[in-house]
């Protein structure tokens, strides 16, 4: 039997609900959401914790809030929320998301820290719930870290429907309050980056080509000309800088190649030595001659991200006015089957004069890096980081937990391995040992082979070995993220479909990189 006060509660709740139900379409469209954070209860409470946010708006309900969530169920889980209809009047619909406990933040056994991790993750729950009811603007709850909610709730609400006749409800997330506001605009300009990416990555092949990517990118750095130089260099160029490898991956497809080059000037002067960012950026791979099975090749529209998230990351370093130099490189093409192509066996050269045996025409991604590692150098670099789609067996030795770092630099490692555990989106250290030069050195006919000798053990770091061939630099890292490429339920704050990873780790590595003397 419920006590009095319990029984007054749920009948003011009841006439909430009725005075909510009982408004016009018309005034439900004029009103907006509200997503609030809650804590779990640690040992020594006597209930869940709101947050400032939550402690403000239950303050001007004169305890409703509290008393709603005292009586509609347990306590709020992580990642779990409730929502409540008519108890405020400027947001018929306030839902209160669980963000774990209040002492949760940097834990070294999952390399992230745990707070931001879970406000990502129940703002975007909460904004979700809010978007499959209609509500057009969101105000959401800085709960602590305004770049944390904001980059939840911009990842969480981002959805690829351009194609699609019916398409998903739009929905404007807003801060709540103003307290927090540099920390939500920096979120959601991190955000609207890795959702860039993820675009770019999720269009099909025949909307996306090397020549509308090249477009594409110069078209969002528009805004940015002051600061930022698009070269979109075509095959002529491509064949006076000698890019064998490049070309002979090109040569199979009808779309002619594009090498784009950005430079961005963010520094104060202009002897900085750069940062150099390179992405492969295979359109669309169907594997070659050495073609891939027909299923699930569809998802290789996405054999692109490297170049997505490095050039998403300067898109992003230009509109946050980062205080570095970034040059960004990306040489596009498609892998396709034709009288043309690669044929296993072929020999090509390289840019640096090094012939390579190609035995798999699958392994494409390699060859075209191989030709712009070498330009890459070129600019006297700081450091050199190249992202690429590379390898399924990086897939099979990290699934989507981390993208791998292959690097010849513990200075490099660190900048890289402490930007992600502040995006959560996290990287881990693989080997480059001689063990796996050796095997891609060994080749019957050409410097080096597109494979490692025994192709089913270590194919991440054969290919990453193969990379190195092509690096004089003292600070060189690659990123293969083709584990991370895409997202099925892993990532609670990224819907299913291409993930767009690991833009914001790039991004808050080359901030990191700024701050630096």
């Amino acid at each position: 039997m419920l006590l009095p006060c319990r029984k007054a509660l749920l009948s003011a709740w009841q006439r909430h609900k009725c005075r909510f139900f009982s408004a016009t379409p018309s005034s439900w469209s004029a009103k907006k959401g509200l997503v609030l954070g809650v804590y779990e209860k640690e040992k020594d409470e006597g209930g869940q914790l709101l947050t400032e946010a939550g402690k403000a708006l239950d303050r001007s309900l004169s305890g409703r809030l509290s008393q709603m969530l005292s009586i509609s169920g347990p306590s709020i889980k992580k990642g779990k929320g409730r929502v409540f209809y008519g108890l405020h009047e400027d947001f018929p619909s306030v839902v209160v998301v669980g963000l774990g406990k209040s002492s949760d933040g940097v834990c070294g056994k999952e390399s992230w820290d745990s707070c931001k991790e879970n406000i990502r993750a129940a703002v975007s729950m909460g904004c979700r719930v809010l978007q499959d009811l209609e509500v057009s603007v969101v105000e959401v709850d800085p709960c602590g870290d305004g770049q944390s909610a904001a980059e939840g709730a911009v990842l969480g609400l981002f959805e690829y429907d351009e194609l699609k006749s019916k398409k998903k409800f739009r929905v404007t997330p807003r801060l709540h309050g103003s307290s927090d506001l540099a920390a939500w605009e920096k979120g959601v300009v991190y955000a609207e980056g890795q959702n860039l990416a993820r675009w770019l990555m999720e269009a099909p092949a025949n909307h996306v080509t090397p020549t509308v990517f090249a477009d594409t990118i110069e078209q969002k750095l528009a805004p940015h000309s002051n600061r930022v130089t698009v070269h979109k260099r075509p095959q002529t160029w491509i064949e006076e800088q000698q890019m064998g490898a490049f070309l002979s991956v090109s040569k199979g497809s009808e779309e002619p190649p594009v090498f784009l080059e950005l430079h961005y000037r963010g520094s104060a002067t202009s002897s900085t030595e750069p940062l150099v960012l390179v992405g492969k950026g295979i359109t669309f791979d169907s594997g070659g001659i050495s073609l891939k099975p027909s299923s699930g090749m569809d998802a290789m529209r996405a054999d692109m991200g490297g170049a997505a998230t490095v050039c998403a990351a300067i898109v992003t370093a230009a509109a946050l006015k980062l205080q570095i130099d970034i040059i960004g490189l990306a040489p596009l093409c498609e892998n396709m089957p034709s009288g043309r192509a690669n044929k296993p066996g072929d020999v090509v050269k390289a840019k640096n004069g090094k012939t390579i045996q190609v035995d798999n025409t699958d392994a494409e991604g390699r060859l075209i890096l191989a030709d712009a590692l070498c330009y890459a150098h070129s600019f006297n670099p700081r450091a050199i980081v190249n992202a690429a789609t590379l390898t399924g067996a990086m897939d099979v030795a990290l699934g989507s937990a981390a993208a791998g770092v292959f690097t010849n630099s513990d200075w490099l490692w660190d900048q890289l391995h402490k930007a992600s555990i502040i995006t959560g989106d996290r990287v881990w250290r693989m080997p480059l040992f001689q063990h796996y030069s050796r095997q891609v050195k060994d080749s019957q006919l050409a410097d080096l082979n597109n494979i490692g000798k025994y192709s089913r053990s270590g194919g991440a770091c054969t290919a990453a070995a193969f990379l190195r061939e092509f690096v004089t630099a003292n600070h060189w890292a690659h990123l293969d993220i083709a584990g991370v490429m895409s997202n099925k339920d892993e990532v609670p704050y990224l819907r299913k479909g291409m993930s767009g990873r690991p833009t914001r780790t790039l991004v808050e590595f080359a901030a990191g990189l700024a701050s630096e003397p």
